[in-house]
């Protein structure tokens, strides 16, 4: 048998076995990196969603008051914008 022969058997029965199995293993872990990365930035957007929709709330509570006083025609309208002022934002 010839060095060449010898060398290329070599290479197909025990490098390229070797070869793929590390290949594979590298090929699986990433995926689950992957993975790992795709819940962490599902976990985080389902976070800001939520802030958003309790400051958009915020917001329309506070829309509402300013509606209700521009069309409230009453003598007290001067103390309800007082007190609207002295009310800690949440």
């Amino acid at each position: 048998m010839s060095t060449f022969a010898f060398l290329a058997f070599f290479t197909i029965v025990v490098g390229l076995p070797v070869t793929l199995g590390v290949g594979s293993n590298v090929f699986k872990r990433w995926l689950d990196h992957k993975e790992a990365m795709r819940h962490a930035l599902t976990d985080q957007t389902a976070e800001r969603a939520a802030q958003y929709a309790a400051k958009t709330e915020r917001l329309e509570q506070r829309v509402a008051v300013l509606e209700r006083i521009l069309t409230d025609r009453s003598t007290h309208l001067g103390d309800e914008i007082e007190r609207l002022r002295d009310k800690p934002v949440n």
